[in-house]
């Protein structure tokens, strides 16, 4: 017997360690090495890329509003309990790699009928394990992995929900910092306009203008009037956007006075040389642990196909008296042991057919969560590359508006020249320091943009 035994213990312990699963191989990114050179970009720089939005956002109001956000964001702790649901799976999927161990106490009593008959009483207590599957193939611990990379990727995907509300919010701040200022430009136009149309309407009644230069200029007071309106309209909205992002109301004190302040105080982000940074954005990493987690699957599958084991034990003690049954009943101990083997039928083969599939679908879905990060950045880059000469030929060419107008104002005002140029210049200097502001706005979302696209902030941390 022992002879026996010995080889069937040795063999069960070899075949323990067994494990279906295709060796993991992290795939070749489909990307180039390096960031995109050329006209539209500015020279690489080396260094460590990504940055902490702390350091990034120098403004202290822009900070607690984020702060703000971070914890209040329903989203976001929508994402945080997807996290806790994942880990829980998994601590249950782990939990059957090991018995479960149960005691179990009862009484049974039984009174004769007859008098020949006596009262008998049986007290048995025993504690054993019940099914208790031997991992002989590795089914259990793969589905374990499974669940494990399951919980990794979701902890990837609430760093990835936590960047993108930070990117998020930021971007919103500055919108709503930039229709501020389109308003109070309106506003300005609008006074500006007003003025214009009492001077000329009391050149008219002098004599010195024609009915055309007073509509004209009307024209000019109500498209300001209809912008100061519209603005309002797009401030009111920006603030809604902002509460809902930080999940409550946001205060006077907190809200940006005008792009202007928040220029000097939104950094730059640097990018670094290589494009290796991007296997570390969390999006990427979740990617990685679904493609992980489908490996494990095609493990579980391939185990299904093989011979399962239960092994159901207990030990005890049995007494027909009470009082006894801890010091004077019966050790007793019980063991049986069970196996199944699909034969004909079952789901086995279509189920590994499925984790086949599924291993090929999150491989082409990491490859594409790469590219589409590339992209991001490439992007981000192209447009930081030109931005800074953009908006220094935009600052030109308000400034050169600005002067011709104040020349056709003033000689409109002195008489020598006509009511037409003064306004095709007010119209022109009006749509040039709209477009500014624009530009300006592009530039610090660019900014934010990079930050997202780069997706290194190690202040963000993991789930917890």
């Amino acid at each position: 017997m022992r002879r026996t035994l010995i080889p069937l213990l040795i063999a069960a312990t070899a075949l323990a360690g067994c494990n279906m699963a295709p060796k993991y191989v992290q795939p070749e990114a489909a990307t180039p090495a390096q960031w995109p050179q050329g006209a539209a970009y500015a020279p690489a720089e080396a260094g460590e890329a990504g940055m902490p939005w702390r350091t990034l956002f120098a403004d202290p109001r822009l900070q607690t509003v984020i702060e703000r956000a971070l914890v209040n964001n329903q989203n976001l702790q929508a994402s945080l309990a997807n996290v806790t649901s994942a880990r829980a799976k998994y601590h249950v999927e782990r939990s059957y790699q090991l018995p479960t161990l149960a005691g179990n106490v009862s009484a049974t009593g039984t009174r004769g009928l007859k008098s020949s008959q006596g009262d008998t009483q049986t007290y048995d207590a025993n504690v054993g394990a019940s099914a208790f599957e031997l991992d002989l193939f590795g089914r259990l611990k793969n589905q374990s992995r499974e669940a494990l990379e399951t919980y990794l990727s979701t902890e990837s995907g609430y760093r990835s929900a936590r960047l993108t509300l930070v990117a998020n919010v930021a971007t919103a701040y500055v919108t709503l910092a930039s229709d501020r200022d389109l308003l109070a430009l309106a506003e300005q136009t609008q006074a500006s306009g007003a003025r214009s149309v009492k001077l000329t309407r009391s050149l008219l009644n002098s004599g010195l203008a024609a009915a055309g230069d007073l509509a004209s200029a009307q024209t000019v007071l109500e498209q300001a009037k209809s912008d100061v309106a519209s603005q309002a309209t797009l401030v009111a909205q920006d603030r809604n956007a902002l509460e809902l992002l930080v999940g409550g109301p946001v205060d006077d004190t907190l809200l940006p006075a005008s792009l202007a302040e928040l220029d000097g105080r939104i950094g730059q982000v640097p990018a670094g040389l290589s494009s290796e940074v991007l296997l570390r954005r969390p999006d990427v990493v979740e990617a990685e642990h679904q493609l992980k987690g489908a490996y494990a699957q095609i493990g579980a599958a391939r185990a299904a196909f093989f011979p399962t084991i239960s092994l159901t034990s207990a030990i005890g003690l049995a007494s027909t008296a009470l009082s006894d049954l801890l010091t004077g009943g019966a050790l007793s101990a019980s063991g049986t042991a069970s196996a199944s083997l699909p034969i004909l039928g079952g789901t086995n083969k279509g189920n590994l057919e499925y984790a086949k599939a599924q291993r090929e679908y999150y491989l082409a879905t990491y490859r594409a969560t790469v590219q589409s990060a590339f992209k991001d950045v490439a992007d981000a880059l192209a447009r930081r590359g030109t931005i800074t000469e953009q908006r220094a030929g935009q600052d030109r060419l308000v400034a050169a508006a600005q002067k011709s107008y104040d020349l056709a104002d003033a000689q409109y005002r002195a008489g020598t020249d006509t009511w037409l140029n003064a306004l095709v210049a007010q119209r022109s200097l009006y749509a040039y320091r709209q477009t500014r502001i624009a530009t300006i706005l592009a530039d610090l979302t660019n900014r934010v943009t990079v930050y997202s696209a780069i997706g290194a902030d190690e202040t963000l941390g993991g789930a917890s």
